[in-house]
């Protein structure tokens, strides 16, 4: 099996290229030498590469910036998709696309199923919907998974950017009425190669590690952890605020907890805590830095 990631230099690209399965031929493509906004870029990269099934983890992903880029946003995360998912199609490959638990309001009581309705909030959200809607349309084979609050070692994240504050100023304020579920991208990635060598699977899925958290939670065990991997050397205080002690250009949705139990049924496997991941990957992320 021939497979293409497209984002392979973000922080998910970069875990499906180290998590590649054995047998499976890995073609990459990502900027600077290919860019979803040129085009027939796309069209150029499934004539040259020729796969049968592509992972497409590339978007849009700057939630505030989206508002006032709301243009380049739908550009990157509808309307690319919608057209690789025609030209998946017309090759009769299969195409897995990677979306975001931001499609959703926040405003149900219990986790989101795949069939929920949509609502979302803001421009990152309408226009990862968008991709969705093109993607369902365009290749009807397609697999859609939905993810929430990725991060990793690589790139910019909330885990990164709270050990840059916490050895800063040794101390820090997060929200903390906002819910969802961590998700390390490692995981992630195993998760999309197991869609991959599935050709039976179709539709809607949601991915994300096992659990719930604030983003103050998430903070406080980042905090913890990395006093144990030697990260940080001091007490960090972590203090929790509402959403509205931190107004951002975008609405985030309140409570976007993800419901897994069918995908985990389909791949006959389910994800650890994410606070099992975050020290997992707080370890690694410590030898890598000497520490």
């Amino acid at each position: 099996m021939k497979a293409l990631v497209i984002g392979a230099g973000g922080q998910l690209g970069r875990e499906l290229v180290r998590a590649v399965p054995p047998g499976v031929a890995l073609a990459t493509a990502d900027l600077p030498s290919f860019d979803l906004e040129r085009a027939g870029a796309l069209d150029l990269l499934l004539k040259e590469e020729v796969p049968d099934v592509t992972i497409n983890a590339a978007a849009f992903t700057a939630v505030d910036a989206a508002e006032s880029e709301r243009e380049r946003a739908f550009c990157i995360n509808g309307e690319a998709p919608a057209r690789l998912a025609q030209l998946v199609s017309e090759r009769s490959a299969r195409l897995i696309h990677v979306s975001t638990d931001f499609v959703f309001d926040g405003e149900r009581a219990r986790p989101y199923r795949p069939d929920d309705e949509p609502r979302p909030l803001g421009a990152y959200g309408e226009s990862k919907l968008a991709g969705e809607r093109g993607v369902r349309c365009q290749c009807p084979r397609a697999v859609i998974v939905r993810t929430a609050w990725l991060y990793s070692g690589t790139g910019q994240n909330f885990v990164k950017t709270m050990l840059r504050i916490m050895r800063e100023r040794g101390a820090v304020r997060v929200v903390a009425d906002q819910v969802g579920t961590p998700t390390w991208a490692r995981g992630l990635a195993h998760a999309l190669w197991m869609f991959a060598v599935r050709p039976d699977l179709s539709g809607i899925f949601h991915w994300t590690d096992a659990g719930v958290a604030s983003w103050y939670d998430f903070a406080t065990a980042i905090a913890e952890e990395a006093r144990e991997t030697g990260q940080l050397t001091a007490p960090v205080h972590v203090e929790p605020i509402s959403t509205s002690q931190y107004p951002t250009p975008a609405r985030r949705p309140s409570f976007s907890v993800l419901d897994k139990v069918a995908t985990w049924e389909a791949l006959g496997t389910r994800p650890p805590h994410w606070r099992v991941q975050l020290r997992h990957m707080l370890a690694e992320l410590s030898v890598e830095e000497g520490r």
